[in-house]
This record gives C-alpha cells, sequence and structure tokens, in this order.
C-alpha cells in the first residue's frame, strides 16, 4: 500500500514538473502603441500605458484568455517593428490604408475619426489659405494623414510644407505657438488638445476621408487576427464598449 501511494505522489510530482515549463512558455503579445496619442493611447503621469486602445486590448485579452504586455514604439517605425516581430499587434489609433493593408492584416474597424486642418483660436486663416505656397502645415510623422496629403495635394501641385513631428500632441502646440500655420489631424486629438487648455479650433477637412481605426497584426498570424476579432465583437456587444467610450470622450 506504501509502494503504491509513493507512485502516485512521485506521477503528480512529475506532472508539475512538466505544467511548471509549460506555463512559463505561456505566449504574451506585445502591443506596440504610439506613446503621446490620447484619448487612444498614451503613458500617462505615473509612467504607464493608458487610453482606450490600452484599456479595449486588456479587456479583449483577458476576455480570450491570452495574455498582453504594452510597449511604446516609434510611431514612424511601428510596422517594420511589428514586421520584424518585435512587437505581435498595433492597437493604439492606427489608420487602416491601402498600403498599410498591403503590409499588415487589420482587425474589422473599431472607430472612426475626421481628419481636419486646426488653426490657432483667433486665426483668419480658410481651410484653402492653408493650402496656399508657404504655409507650414504640422503633422504626425509617419502619419496617414502625411501621406494623404503628400499624394493627393502636394504631388499634384500645391506648394504648403508639411512640418512633421514625433507626435500629434506637439503639431498642435507648434500650431499653437505660431511655429505652423495649420496642422492635420484627427478630431479626436483636436478634442484632447481643446481639453487641455490649447485654444485652437478646425476650419474643416483638407479633402481626406473619414478614417477608420483597426488592430494591426502580421500577415501571417492568422489565428490571432482571428482572436482580436472575436473579442471585439464581445467588447462591442458588452456595456464595457460604452464605458469605455464614456471614460475617454469619445463622443
Amino acid at each position: 500500500m506504501l509502494k503504491k501511494a509513493l507512485v502516485v505522489l512521485a506521477v503528480a510530482a512529475a506532472a508539475v514538473v512538466v505544467a511548471v515549463p509549460a506555463m512559463a512558455q505561456e505566449k504574451v503579445y506585445t502591443n506596440g502603441f504610439d506613446a503621446a496619442y490620447p484619448p487612444f493611447s498614451f503613458v500617462d503621469k505615473d509612467g504607464k500605458p493608458a487610453g482606450f486602445d490600452i484599456d479595449a486590448l486588456d479587456w479583449i485579452a483577458k476576455e480570450m484568455g491570452f495574455k498582453v504586455k504594452h510597449q511604446p514604439t516609434d510611431w514612424a517605425a511601428i510596422v517594420p517593428t511589428l514586421q520584424a516581430k518585435k512587437i505581435d499587434v498595433i492597437a493604439s489609433g492606427m489608420s487602416i490604408t491601402p498600403a498599410r493593408q498591403a503590409a499588415v492584416n487589420f482587425t474589422e474597424p473599431y472607430w472612426t475619426v475626421q481628419q481636419l486642418l486646426v488653426v490657432k483660436e483667433d486665426s483668419k486663416l480658410t481651410d484653402k489659405q492653408c493650402l496656399e505656397p508657404g504655409r507650414k502645415i504640422a503633422l504626425l510623422r509617419g502619419s496617414a494623414e502625411s501621406k494623404w496629403m503628400k499624394e493627393n495635394l502636394q504631388d499634384k501641385g500645391y506648394k504648403f510644407e508639411l512640418k512633421a513631428y514625433d507626435t500629434t500632441p506637439l503639431a498642435i502646440e507648434d500650431v499653437f505657438n505660431g511655429r505652423a500655420d495649420c496642422a492635420a489631424v484627427s478630431n479626436t486629438a483636436l478634442k484632447n488638445a481643446q481639453g487641455k487648455g490649447l485654444k485652437v479650433k478646425t476650419i474643416g477637412n483638407y479633402g481626406q476621408p473619414d478614417t477608420n481605426y483597426g488592430y494591426a497584426v502580421r500577415k501571417d498570424d492568422e489565428k490571432f487576427l482571428a482572436t482580436l476579432n472575436a473579442g471585439w465583437k464581445k467588447l462591442k456587444a458588452s456595456p464595457k464598449f460604452q464605458e469605455l467610450v464614456t471614460k475617454w470622450e469619445l463622443k
């Protein structure tokens, strides 16, 4: 009887030994995010990742049974960083564009934003005047706005200057400080800037269509893409989605 008990204990111990390495090797997906794009993603005053997309992906990860960590990543190089497998997903207010779709796969869209021209609150500039020769338009380096304005305006004869910044808030701040005439940003970025006391306003759209946001993964990560889409479907059907929309003042 004692011998039988010892055998059972030995088998159980072996199972624990096997299980520990398996748990240690559990997959953790790394989200590369823009550290200065509130309210979708940013680093808060305590140095922690925050924003709508951070909360949404954390909820999806818990619901779908995987782990995620968030890593601030240079936006201008974020797609190559994903392709190089240094991160596994981009959940950070990323516009779904044809050029990006050729390089990565996107989830179903989860939010739509307007692309606007922003000026100082007391500016008399019109949308057409912002596009005149010599005008300086501030925007995020590597952004969908930057690519669209170059291909659809500059390459077709408009002579304004594009000033690229590492973050969207810096682009808006330089308009407020008079170092740029206008900024090309989303309506959510404008609202966030105004909420922080910057006296800026929109003078309308510059021609770029409304933009859909989605999460990006590598082309060969079809299983993970399906998991994210299923997670988003659950989130949108949950009261949590409206809770996050309200929390981050997206409406």
